[in-house]
């Protein structure tokens, strides 16, 4: 603590003697309130990227949503294609499997509207009393040439069936719709209506969408033609809170949502508002944008609320000033307390010299003549000389000729100053064995001090010190494997790029380059080649560009090129095309001849972005669409390729929520032997059971859940799932029936596969027996140590192994051979042309010839018709399953249809 006697407090803190705490203080304030405001301005800047995105979702989610009630209508509208006349029972019972109140939200009913003509309209209205409709007629009366009155309304509630004979034609607004439909023979939506059925006190803005309905399976294509042929419309009527509120409260429950009919904001055309409303005035964010479908343009408007910027908020800013103004203020009192230890020195009425010694510091005594007279013990470990033959030296032979003249004025400068240190110099000192070390050091003239009595040399070596500097320099900045620029330094190589390209408005452009099959070569010739590999790209890369441009490694197969100044795109793609040349060419290593290709992503500098962080994804995005077109490419960032960015990581969390809420189930197709004519098994499809989309195969989201990494989760809880079924066969007394489970490539070569496996199947208590794993084709083309190894432990355990999409892409047959394969399955896009194609033939045959002679199973998917089955059992085909024998069932009709068949067994 400090003795207030020997320092008092205002000369402690006063401005001469504490400047530098003072400074330290100041700075430290200043830092603190720049890093306040940046993360205020980032926190300002995420919220507003979520409001962003809740609102894009939105508008995604709506259009989506449309989509599908089309969709709902082109089937609807088929109904009256495919048959003479429908029934009011059929419309009902159609309309019923829909099931529109759990997958439809929104639609508050299906119907028809028949066209009539002025002189049918007597016999139309007879008609339709006679289906039961006694009060039937049509709505608004008087003489018109054509009506188009609802005969058929579906769901029959009480406030639909108000609607009956309505002649919606007569409106001006439904007239514009239906002429519209009828005339481009696609879809339709009305604007802004009140429903016919809805109550008086209950009136809300809804639309209605139109399907035109034509004489014949097919849409005429000549407009008059289809004004002819029209038969009248099938259409949805929509309440805009029912289609609205659930959407909203999924996506953005706390922003202020209207939607508008037109692009227009006027209260006439206000079709929905949230309850959030009343806040117009108190908003930080808003958003417009227009949904058009149906012929029809809606403007959607998003806000945000209190609620929505409470939610955002962060306290990060706060305690980041905290922080800040508490680390200033303990700099500035540890600061106090060097000036007050400082200032109590200098009132000491003592000074005492001391002469220390460190193992990196020499120091060295000389008198006044420049002689030698002391060397510390530290001289010997450092320089090699031993502390007692410093006497017998010349000093300035060993100082480099060129830094003794400073160092013997530096000597000169201590004389003339004794007690005060000279600058520090530096200069080049021999060891014993000629090398020449980098030491700095200072001159201190203590001839009058007791004990010491000489000019004090006191030496520091910098050497290691140096050395240990440049590699860390290395380290931090360049890849050690090719010795190009690492992440944090091509960072700043493009922010300085960015900033000159700003200013000078020069174009620039930023490649991403990855590496096509560079895992492979990974795998099947290990690490150290692909190191050896990568270290060829690099150079390859540098040759490709002038010295003014950067190259760096950003990790694994990732590399980046900046081009700092360029003429424009055109020039951009040519250095791409040479890169993508160079990248091609083979090269010997470990006795094997191999290449790889490359897929180059391009941002332009700044026409794309001016920031570098953006300009990277974008890079990063353009590089993902060269490798989805093929590979071996160049693409230039669009900004589709964003907004698809967007959509493929809402699907993911959709996709990722599904698992977490266990929303898959699983579908089974029975599978016949052809000799013993009946069931021998079947096979689970994966199904998505999606809240409103219904029931989605598997062949929609698998791709995205290998993207996403999920497919080995959704793996294992298919097998999961067919396990227990397995066991619900068992006990319906089922036992000899295998169930086939269908893996993809990246699940089967995930190194936690077999553990996965051999877990559910102990805790599920199946026998082995009874699986049939379904593998890619793609699999032949794979390590064939590693499938050796996983399939054998499959196989010795009794799993039945399948080759699925046999025939399809290129496969190695010498792996087939190798393989502990049991059978293989015809793909069903051979066995759909059957008897048709003579091609489809020829190779159907050749494939169960190939099998029977490497003694596989022949099966055959996608059965649909009595002339394939009968050509399958001529050509030898062992097993069919398809549509012709069942549909994929779930686990309840399943079951019913085994039963049915084994009573069809026992009666022949």
């Amino acid at each position: 603590m400090m003795n207030k006697k020997d320092v008092p407090l205002p000369r402690l803190i006063g401005f001469q003697n504490a400047r530098l705490a003072w400074l330290l203080l100041f700075v430290g304030l200043l830092i603190t309130a720049a890093l306040w405001v940046f993360s205020v301005e980032l926190v300002k800047d995420r919220t507003e990227a979520r409001f962003q995105t809740q609102s894009m979702q939105l508008k995604t989610a709506i259009e989506e949503r449309l989509l599908n009630y089309e969709q709902v209508l082109a089937g609807s509208a088929g109904l009256f294609a495919v048959t003479n006349g429908v029934s009011r029972d059929e419309w009902r019972t159609y309309v019923r499997r829909i099931d529109i109140e759990r997958y439809y939200p929104g639609i508050q009913g299906i119907g028809y509207t028949e066209r009539v003509t002025g002189r049918n309209v007597v016999d139309h209205i007879a008609r339709i009393r006679r289906q039961g409709l006694t009060d039937y007629q049509i709505r608004p009366a008087g003489g018109r040439t054509e009506y188009y009155p609802i005969v058929f309304l579906e769901p029959g509630t009480e406030r639909n069936q108000r609607a009956y004979g309505y002649d919606a034609f007569d409106d001006p607004v439904h007239r514009r719709a239906m002429e519209q439909g009828r005339d481009s023979g696609a879809p339709t939506m009305t604007g802004k209506v009140v429903l016919v059925q809805e109550e008086v006190d209950d009136s809300q803005a809804g639309f209605l969408m139109y399907h035109p309905v034509y004489a014949g399976a097919q849409v005429p294509d000549d407009m008059a033609e289809r004004q002819y042929l029209l038969q009248g419309f099938v259409f949805s009527a929509f309440r805009m809170n029912n289609l609205m509120d659930g959407i909203v409260g999924l996506i953005s429950p706390f922003l202020d949502v209207r939607i508008y009919d037109g692009d227009v904001v006027a209260r006439d055309t206000l079709m929905y508002g949230s309850n959030l409303g009343s806040l117009d005035d108190d908003y930080t964010f808003s958003l417009s944008q227009q949904v058009v479908h149906g012929e029809r343009t809606w403007l959607l408007q998003t806000r945000s609320t209190p609620a929505f910027d409470y939610l955002a908020s962060d306290p990060r800013p706060k305690i980041v000033l905290a922080a800040g103004i508490i680390v200033s203020l303990l700099l500035f009192a540890f600061s106090l307390t060097l000036v007050r230890s400082r200032l109590q020195t200098q009132m000491s009425t003592g000074r005492y010299r001391a002469i220390t010694e460190g193992a990196s510091n020499i120091t060295l005594v000389f008198d006044r003549h420049g002689a030698p007279l002391y060397a510390s013990p530290s001289c010997e470990h450092i320089l090699g000389f031993a502390p007692e033959q410093i006497n017998k030296l010349r000093i300035d032979s060993l100082v480099h000729q060129d830094d003794w003249p400073q160092l013997l004025a530096c000597f000169e400068q201590a004389l003339a100053t004794p007690g005060r240190p000279v600058p520090i110099v530096r200069a080049r000192v021999k060891d014993i064995d000629g090398t020449w070390r980098e030491m700095e050091g200072s001159y201190t003239a203590m001839l009058d001090e007791p004990g010491v009595g000489g000019v004090v040399l006191s030496l520091r070596d910098l050497t290691e010190l140096k050395t240990a500097q440049s590699e860390l320099h290395r380290l931090a900045f360049y890849d050690p494997l090719t010795g190009l620029a690492n992440r944090q330094l091509f960072k700043d190589r493009l922010a300085h790029t960015v900033r000159r390209s700003r200013r000078s408005g020069e174009p620039a452009a930023l490649m991403f380059i990855d590496l096509d099959g560079f895992k492979r070569i990974n795998d099947t010739l290990g690490h150290d080649a692909g190191d050896q590999l990568l270290v060829h790209v690099a150079r390859w890369l540098t040759g490709c560009v002038r010295e003014e441009d950067s190259v760096a490694r950003l990790g694994g197969d990732e590399f980046v090129v900046l081009l700092s100044s360029i003429n424009g795109p055109q020039a951009a793609a040519k250095v791409a095309e040479t890169i993508l040349g160079q990248i091609c060419q083979r090269v010997r290593i470990q006795e094997h001849d191999i290449g790889v290709t490359g897929s180059i992503g391009v941002a332009m500098i700044p026409h794309d972005s001016e920031e570098p962080g953006t300009l990277m994804k974008y890079a990063d995005l353009a590089m993902y669409k060269a490798k989805e077109r093929g590979r071996n490419n160049c693409q230039f960032f669009t900004a589709a390729m964003n907004i698809q960015a967007a959509r493929r990581l809402l699907q993911h969390e959709e996709l990722l929520s599904a698992l977490d809420a266990d929303r898959f189930v699983l579908h089974y197709q029975p599978k016949f032997d052809l000799a013993q004519q009946r069931v021998i098994g079947v096979e689970a499809f994966l199904r998505w059971r999606h809240p409103e989309k219904g029931l989605i195969p598997a062949q929609q989201f698998i791709s995205l859940a290998e993207e996403s990494g999920l497919i080995v989760r959704l793996g294992e809880l298919g097998l999961r799932q067919a396990c227990i079924q397995i066991q619900a066969l068992e006990r319906a007394g089922f036992e000899g029936l295998q169930v086939a489970v269908n893996f993809s490539f990246k699940q089967v070569v995930d190194p936690g596969f077999l553990d996965m496996f051999r877990q559910v199947i102990t805790e599920t208590g199946v026998a082995p027996e009874r699986l049939e794993l379904e593998l890619p084709a793609e699999l032949l083309n794979h390590d064939p140590r590693m499938l050796r190894e996983v399939l054998g432990a499959l196989h010795d355990i009794g799993v039945c192994l399948i080759l699925d999409n046999f025939g399809t892409g290129a496969c190695s047959l010498a792996a087939l051979q190798r393989l502990p394969l049991d059978a293989v399955k015809i793909d069903h896009q051979f066995i759909r042309d059957i008897p048709y194609n003579s091609s489809a033939t020829d190779v159907t045959s050749a494939v169960i010839a190939l099998a029977h002679k490497l003694r596989l199973t022949v099966i055959a998917e996608g059965v649909e018709t009595p002339q394939q089955l009968s050509f399958l059992k001529a050509a030898g085909c062992a097993q069919c399953q398809g549509n012709l024998f069942s549909y994929p069932l779930d686990e309840d009709a399943l079951i019913g249809f085994l039963v049915q068949q084994h009573e069809r067994a026992l009666i022949s």
